[in-house]
């Protein structure tokens, strides 16, 4: 008798969990708030900062970086995101999308099309396969971008096809895509642009990846091929330390049909140490090389070659509120920076932020 009842009131539990599970609602509504004031010691009388900046790029001024309202749909074989923000990052990151797009930091629906793996179809506007920074504040190691982040993809528009494999351990990924960047499409261009990544997580103390990008980003009647690797490796090596460590390559044809290429590259490296749980510690040095100005355009002698060291401090207020500040120097090769009105090869400025999700 003891045995039937136990028999009867497991079966009880489980069809009482499995029907919560089936109430469970399959949409989540998050938000985020990224409030900061930065000091340029060059006192931009425009209050801007850099213009290869993209993220905190307001000098003298609290401002909004990033506020963000998101929700997301999630069953078992369907997933969707659709996300609307506004700040600073959205009005100079998205300067070359149209009206209402600019306001747009995601909007996706993907379909997992296999029964026996995890290999799904995702279509619209993603964050992009690129770099390990995102424009959420909270989820990087430091309050500012590196420069390779800030002058590489945040998003990007197109279709994806991903795999994760039964492990967990590996991640494949294909895109086809609208550009570099790009919602909207480059007048004139009918070129289609491509990218892959390849995630390896052998523990989860280690994780390694390589993204990379072909594409044309001029009309047609002017093509030129882009080609462009990142790689990046994240390494927990110790319960209190990180250590992120990236490298971008990139190369452009100099002209149409032309067999010569102009070369970028930017390596950083990221130490993170957590003393307490309320307070983490981060320091960065990074170098970006754009001598033909790709990307970063100077019109200087020997082009865009900087380096840059920053330290960050981060207490966590609450479990979601962060309070940030970081100093940070760059140094360039030719006189590419403004201070007091007059060209200077240095830049430094300190950032501070305040940032919730939930």
């Amino acid at each position: 008798m003891k045995k039937i009842i136990l028999t009867a009131l497991i079966a009880f539990g489980y069809s009482n969990l499995h029907a919560q599970e089936e109430s469970k609602s399959p949409l989540t509504f998050s938000g985020y708030v990224d409030a900061y004031y930065s000091y340029d010691f060059g006192k931009p009388e425009d209050h801007t900062r850099p213009g290869f900046f993209y993220n905190y790029n307001k000098s003298n001024e609290v401002n909004l970086n990033l506020g963000l309202a998101k929700v997301n749909y999630s069953k078992e074989n369907i997933r969707g995101n659709f996300a609307l923000m506004a700040g600073t990052y959205a009005e100079y990151n998205m300067s070359a999308e149209q009206g209402l797009l600019k306001n747009v930091y995601e909007a996706n629906v993907g379909v997992k099309i296999s029964q026996s793996h995890n290999l799904w179809i995702d279509a619209g506007i993603m964050p992009a396969h690129i770099g390990f920074e995102s424009a959420i504040g909270k989820d990087c190691q430091t309050l500012t971008r590196s420069i390779l982040a800030e002058n590489s993809p945040y998003y990007e528009a197109g279709v994806k096809i991903g795999y994760t494999s039964e492990s967990g351990k590996w991640y494949l990924a294909g895109m086809y895509l609208n550009g570099w960047q790009r919602i909207e499409k480059v007048e004139g261009n009918q070129t289609p642009a491509f990218g892959t990544q390849i995630t390896y997580k052998p523990s989860d103390k280690v994780v390694l990846n390589w993204s990379t990008y072909v594409g044309n980003e001029q009309p047609d009647i002017d093509k030129k091929w882009r080609y462009f690797n990142n790689f990046y490796g994240q390494f927990k090596v110790t319960e209190k330390t990180n250590v992120t460590a990236g490298f971008d390559v990139g190369s452009q044809q100099s002209a149409k049909k032309s067999d010569k290429y102009d070369t970028w590259f930017s390596p950083v490296l990221i130490l993170q140490y957590k003393p307490t749980d309320k307070i983490q510690l981060a320091a960065r040095g990074e170098y970006y090389s754009d001598e033909k100005g790709v990307i970063i355009t100077t019109e200087t002698p020997n082009g865009f070659k900087t380096y840059g060291f920053s330290a960050n401090f981060d207490y966590l207020v609450t479990d979601n509120v962060m309070f940030r500040i970081e100093a940070r120097n760059l140094s360039s090769k030719d006189e590419i920076f403004i201070k007091n009105n007059l060209p200077t090869d240095s830049n430094t400025f300190l950032t501070t932020s305040l940032a919730i999700s939930f």
